[in-house]
């Protein structure tokens, strides 16, 4: 007689999770935390900044149409694209840094997959009730008590990555405006679909793939290790202490137990639904909630606090042996993550003191080289330049061209008579001009001639130069 056994599965149906409310010092930094950065984030396109007539009123504003990007008195041109990398360099960095010093703080407290996550799981509780109640509406048939329950949690998710698709876009135009626009489906179609994909993505990443999307689908779990050494403070559960767990009767001392009594407060708080007792896991985001319960456990039965908590490895040793462990300090400023700190601040001076020291002009300069040189009737020799000239302020302004130091070059303008030109506010003007050498000069003979044009603006200090070469007949 033959039995047919089931296939093995190679992938294990994913149990929901559902954390269990706690309250504690970690639990209350991350609602602080998570107000401060949702607040940021949905009303920051909405903060107005004088900018002039000619541009949207907005402190903070990605312009793709003019490829700039403003913050609040700064304004980023394209040419300026090494501030953004070198912001990008500094996050990179400081992320370096916090991982090196307390582990994945990133992911469990900052991280916008654990925000928008902790606000969907407020929303869940607030509708369904604490873990208990959840997980007996989960397990029960489909009724009219789940069905409500369920519709009227999504409809609260739906609008919530409504508003978070929504503040995005904003970000990339003037936000009133195109409120307005949205409301009046006479908003550009990218709009719409912009904030219908990241409606799409917050409502399921958020409400239903949550710690799946940390483990399967975030890269940084796997890279982390880099960052960390054996003084890194991560959350670990002092096991020689705890162990072996068992259950505590009131009044009876038991030398042969742990202050561990297994009641599962640390694994039914925690949002990636792990067991911190088995030692580090990948799937841990060091959001600190488990150390909140077991602390609420110890002290209702009287055991000393922090039988979870932060501690490095080589704590972990000192504690063993009966040692007190090292400061925090000593662990936050050691060689690694010094280095990172010097680092960071270095390119965040540096970005400081370009951005003090440019100027609101600037211009290039591209010979024209096709022809290079035109030999004139009278025997002179011109070349053309085409000139971009760009007029990073709110106001218009006239420059004034001139050739340096060198009185056989005329400059004149093409379309413009005299030397001056008028950029309009925070514009780019591509301009033709000659260089004229009289005939016989140097410049006029020789094959290539180094020649300096200077700008200056009417009514004001500020002036720049650009370098290029006069090509000449070459005798």
């Amino acid at each position: 007689m033959s039995t047919t056994e089931e296939p093995e599965q190679l992938y294990a149906k994913r149990e929901p999770i559902f954390p269990r409310r706690v309250k504690g010092n970690f639990r209350t930094l991350k609602w602080w935390l998570m107000g401060l950065m949702l607040g940021i984030y949905y009303i920051t396109p909405w903060i107005r900044w004088d900018r002039g007539p000619a541009m949207p009123d907005q402190a903070v504003l990605v312009d793709l149409g003019s490829r700039r990007f403003f913050f609040f008195m700064v304004e980023i041109w394209p040419h300026e694209f090494y501030f953004v990398a070198g912001l990008l360099i500094m996050a990179g960095i400081g992320l370096f840094l916090f991982t090196s010093a307390l582990g994945r703080v990133w992911c469990g407290y900052a991280c916008p997959q654990t925000v928008w996550t902790d606000l969907y799981i407020l929303v869940e509780r607030w509708v369904e009730g604490d873990r208990n109640a959840r997980l007996r509406l989960h397990r029960q048939p489909w009724n009219a008590e789940k069905i409500r329950k369920n519709l009227t949690k999504w409809l609260l998710w739906l609008l919530i990555g409504l508003a978070t698709g929504g503040a995005w876009v904003f970000y990339f135009t003037d936000a009133p405006t195109l409120l307005h626009d949205l409301a009046s489906f006479s908003a550009h179609p990218v709009a719409y679909g912009t904030i219908a994909f990241l409606t799409a993505t917050t409502f399921l990443f958020g409400g239903f793939f949550r710690e799946q999307v940390c483990i399967y689908g975030c890269p940084w779990p796997r890279i982390q290790a880099a960052m960390m050494d054996e003084d890194t403070l991560t959350i670990s559960y002092r096991d020689w202490r705890g162990e072996p767990r068992g259950k505590h009767h009131k009044g009876v001392e038991d030398t042969r137990q742990g202050d561990c009594i297994d009641c599962m407060a640390c694994v039914n708080v925690c949002p990636m639904g792990i067991d911190i007792r088995d030692g580090q896991q990948l799937a841990c985001i060091t959001c600190g909630l488990c150390i909140d319960a077991c602390n609420d456990v110890m002290d209702r039965i009287g055991k000393p606090r922090e039988l979870i908590g932060y501690m490095a490895l080589t704590d972990e040793t000192r504690e063993r042996a009966g040692s007190a462990p090292k400061s925090i300090w000593k662990h936050v400023f050691r060689p690694r993550t010094v280095v990172y700190t010097v680092l960071w601040a270095g390119v965040g001076l540096a970005l400081l003191v370009a951005l003090f020291l440019r100027t609101d002009i600037d211009m290039s300069i591209a010979p024209v080289r096709n022809p290079t040189h035109v030999v004139l009737a009278n025997g002179s020799v011109r070349n053309a330049y085409d000139i971009r000239l760009r007029n990073m302020y709110a106001e218009p302004r006239q420059f004034y061209l001139t050739v340096a130091n060198d009185a056989s070059i005329s400059l004149t303008i093409e379309g413009v008579q005299g030397q001056l030109v008028t950029v309009g506010p925070d514009e780019q003007l591509n301009q033709r001009v000659y260089l004229t050498a009289a005939a016989g000069t140097p410049a006029a003979v020789a094959a290539t001639s180094p020649v300096r044009l200077w700008v200056s603006v009417t009514g004001e200090t500020d002036r720049i130069y650009g370098d290029t070469v006069f090509n000449g007949r070459g005798e």
